[in-house]
């Protein structure tokens, strides 16, 4: 029996239900990290594992599944993660202690890499390059929803519900989105090859090892055991995939890839671009509380950066269809650098309202910026490899927010002693520490900017093979 074929748009909300997910999820949990603490009587250092699992697995993992979708489906794989996404939160919610909860989020995880590897792959391989770039606004709007409905959110049902029901909630949203991508997203025939196991492995241990040296280095002593470890087997596992990727007849990641002006820029702009992000997101919500602000006007505050995207990111993507990327993104990096710039000169005595004014002008260059990108990072690769690119341009995201946490915090810690040692006050020493993290985050969109200026323009007509 053949398959209906349902209008582009109604393929989209199908994406859409995936992608919104992982963010209202993410949000949620870290909401719930404190709650975590009391209920299963441990430290922080310990829940924090929490979130770093589940960031290690879906940054390691979604170059594999990008490769399974080229080979398998994307309708198929973009299933299988709606099922583990929602078979693994039932079970988070029976979590007896704080190791079930780590393991299990592991496993969720890997349901989020293939949601995450697979929405760009489907999303372009059904929309037409000129309106390719709306569609991938719409679905990053939806991204900013469950980034800012999150923490509202996760407090309601943590007060009236229960922690549990911060991983249940899940379920229902997750059966539906099976159901319905299951009804309206088209079967596409994957290529006939097979899977590098080797390539995969490798890169999971490369990725996995570099992200935890990154993230916890300097918990650990970047010279200590551990550390160096660390690095050594990043370092070992990337010299070996190059050399398994190199020799066998149907490698994970096509290389080739790298040589297209486009896809290579656009990516390296995405993570520099989301470097710049969460430095900003990781230290102002501390800034926020040096500052005095309640937790409740804390969050109303960050909400104004996804709440602007979310208003934004589609009228992007209509620009972005008729102008070409090169310049849309450009123009976007430099206003996130201006606004990162701006927050460099908050003092004690800031307003609300010219906290929210910065941050809301970060959401209008990110949103200008990241659409266009990302439309064209897709637009630029063969129809054959969507898979793989939406997947390295997932996993660039996330190796970005990785890195913005780690940079920011550490420039922030760094400074804050040595101005302590100075014998400035406790509040400038903190002023003066987080301002330089905020113009170091501005410098990395400064280069966003530049690397999304030297890539080419030309309109790339997807659908190459």
């Amino acid at each position: 029996m053949t398959q209906k074929h349902y209008s582009k748009w109604v393929i989209l909300s199908a994406v859409v239900i995936g992608s919104i997910m992982g963010p209202i999820d993410g949000s949620v949990v870290n909401i719930a990290m404190p709650e975590f603490t009391k209920i299963f009587h441990t430290n922080i250092t310990t829940v924090s594992w929490v979130s770093m699992t589940y960031l290690l697995v879906v940054s390691s993992l979604m170059m594999t599944f990008g490769r399974l979708g080229d080979m398998l489906g994307y309708k198929k794989l973009y299933q299988y993660g709606l099922l583990t996404f929602s078979i693994s939160s039932a079970i988070l919610s029976l979590s007896v202690n704080i190791y079930m909860l780590i393991i299990m989020r592991a496993f969720q995880a890997v349901g989020a890499a293939m949601l995450m590897s697979m929405s760009s792959a489907i999303i372009t391989s059904v929309f037409p390059p000129n309106e390719r770039g709306r569609a991938l606004g719409i679905n990053a709007m939806s991204i900013s929803i469950g980034l800012a409905i999150g923490p509202t959110l996760g407090g309601l049902l943590l007060k009236y519900l229960g922690w549990r029901s911060i991983f249940y909630i899940n379920v229902p949203i997750g059966i539906i989105g099976y159901i319905w991508a299951h009804i309206v997203v088209p079967d596409n025939k994957g290529v006939a090859e097979k899977f590098d196991p080797y390539g995969s492995i490798s890169f999971f241990a490369f990725l996995a090892s570099l992200l935890l040296f990154i993230s916890e280095g300097g918990t650990w002593g970047w010279s200590s055991l551990t550390s160096i470890v660390a690095l050594v087997t990043s370092i070992a596992s990337l010299i070996i995939f190059i050399n398994v990727e190199n020799k066998v007849e149907f490698p994970m990641f096509d290389f080739s890839l790298l040589k297209i002006r486009s896809f290579t820029f656009g990516n390296i702009s995405t993570l520099l671009n989301f470097m710049a992000q969460n430095t900003m997101t990781f230290l102002t919500p501390f800034l926020l509380q040096h500052l005095g602000f309640t937790t409740e006007k804390a969050g109303i505050i960050m909400t104004s950066f996804p709440l602007v995207m979310f208003v934004v990111a589609p009228l992007s993507g209509i620009l972005a269809d008729r102008y070409g990327a090169q310049i849309l993104s450009t123009i976007g990096a430099l206003i996130s650098a201006t606004a990162l710039f701006l927050m460099a000169t908050l003092t004690e005595k800031s307003t609300m309202f010219a906290i929210m004014a910065r941050l809301a002008l970060f959401g209008i260059g990110n949103a200008i910026f990241q659409t266009p990108n990302n439309s064209a990072v897709m637009g630029s690769a063969p129809k054959n490899r969507l898979g793989v690119a939406s997947a390295f341009l997932a996993t660039m995201r996330n190796v970005g927010m990785v890195m913005g946490i780690a940079v920011g915090s550490a420039i922030f810690t760094n400074r804050l002693k040595v101005y302590q040692a100075l014998k400035f006050s406790s509040n400038a020493a903190f002023m003066i520490a987080i301002k330089e993290a905020y113009i170091t985050a501005g410098i990395f969109s400064l280069i966003c900017a530049f690397t999304s200026l030297v890539r080419n323009n030309v309109k790339l007509i997807q659908g190459k093979d």
